[in-house]
């Protein structure tokens, strides 16, 4: 259930970003935006559509404009009482952002995107409790579904058997990709027909209570860049602390390719994560993202090389990183001090 304590606080630091622009309203009209201030409400009904509420943030208080045909369900399911109460019924022809910015005028998400990024970095304590359970849910969950593969399983069978074990979950499967030994070389894998032969990728982000959770693993044989691609991941993790900015961490684990023996541009080759949270990337690192690291904020960076990758969903502290999607039947190696998945051979 949302957290009436959790709103407040949410509540306070939008009325500083509404203050600090000189915004008198803010309509909330993203899922990240959304589901986060309404504590992991689900804020769709088809994963490819737009957010079914809106929400309008005023000194008045808030109104949720929502989707007439989804308004009871969210109300008796989702929502705490108070929310409930100000609920506006809108037709299911009228997008409820259209409907929530037409009361008067009102600030945009748009307008007031890095401080909404910051608003919601540092979770609180009960999304963290939230995120640690989807975390170790999703790892189980790619544990069991990869435990089913055999060499002659299709890539597609990989990933029905990652989903069904995500949804039984209460876990969205946002992304699932699979890459067999003939497709290794392609760092967005979508499924096919392709047997998995004797070494495969599988990567998931599942989302719960609006969280999001990102994490690679191999199945079958190790590969030859195994052990540097966990290099450069550690010196990502190292550079990710409360306090530093994030375009530098991106800066340093470029870096870290050429100092591990990969090409120096095999970081042009494919993004390399970011924080994460309610968004996949929120937002995905680059030389010119200049948001501040901070505590108890959620990253997963995924550096990669042709047939080597590595990603989980990590909480940064002040007293070091928790990785959240592990699971003690997965097989690891200890690399910086810390345990990393490694392949989990075939049965």
């Amino acid at each position: 259930m949302p957290s009436p304590a959790d709103r407040r606080v949410k509540q306070q630091r939008l009325a500083r970003v509404r203050s600090d622009a000189g915004a008198g309203a803010l309509v909330l009209t993203s899922h990240e935006a959304v589901s986060w201030y309404l504590d992991g409400v689900r804020t769709h009904v088809s994963l490819a559509g737009p957010p079914v509420l809106a929400v309008r943030v005023d000194d008045d208080g808030d109104h949720l404009f929502v989707a007439a045909n989804e308004a009871d369900r969210l109300a008796e399911e989702e929502l705490l009482p108070d929310d409930a109460a100000r609920i506006v019924r809108v037709p299911w022809q009228t997008p409820p952002t259209d409907a929530a910015t037409a009361v008067g005028p009102a600030m945009t998400e748009a307008v007031l995107a890095g401080p909404l990024r910051a608003a919601r970095a540092s979770l609180l304590p009960g999304e963290r409790d939230r995120y640690r359970a989807l975390g170790r849910q999703t790892a189980e969950a790619m544990t069991d579904a990869a435990r089913t593969l055999t060499p002659g399983s299709t890539e597609r069978t990989a990933a029905s058997a990652l989903a069904a074990a995500l949804v039984a979950r209460g876990i969205d499967p946002l992304v699932i990709l699979v890459a067999g030994r003939s497709r290794l070389g392609h760092r967005h894998p979508l499924p096919t027909d392709a047997p998995l032969g004797d070494r495969a990728m599988l990567v998931v982000c599942g989302r719960r209570h609006g969280l999001i959770a990102n994490a690679t693993r191999w199945v079958g044989a190790a590969g030859p860049d195994d052990e540097r691609i966990l290099a450069v991941e550690a010196d990502f993790l190292a550079a990710t602390r409360p306090g530093a900015v994030l375009s530098d961490a991106f800066a340093r684990g470029c870096a870290a390719y050429a100092a591990h023996g990969f090409d120096d541009e095999e970081w042009t080759r494919h993004h390399q994560g970011g924080p994460t949270g309610y968004a996949g990337r929120d937002p995905r690192a680059t030389a010119q993202t200049l948001d501040p690291i901070v505590a108890d904020q959620a990253f997963a960076w995924n550096p990669s090389a042709p047939g080597a990758k590595v990603e989980d969903t990590v909480l940064i502290g002040d007293d070091g990183i928790e990785v959240l999607t592990a699971d003690p039947r997965w097989p690891t190696v200890t690399h910086a001090g810390r345990a990393r998945p490694t392949a989990l051979p075939f049965s």
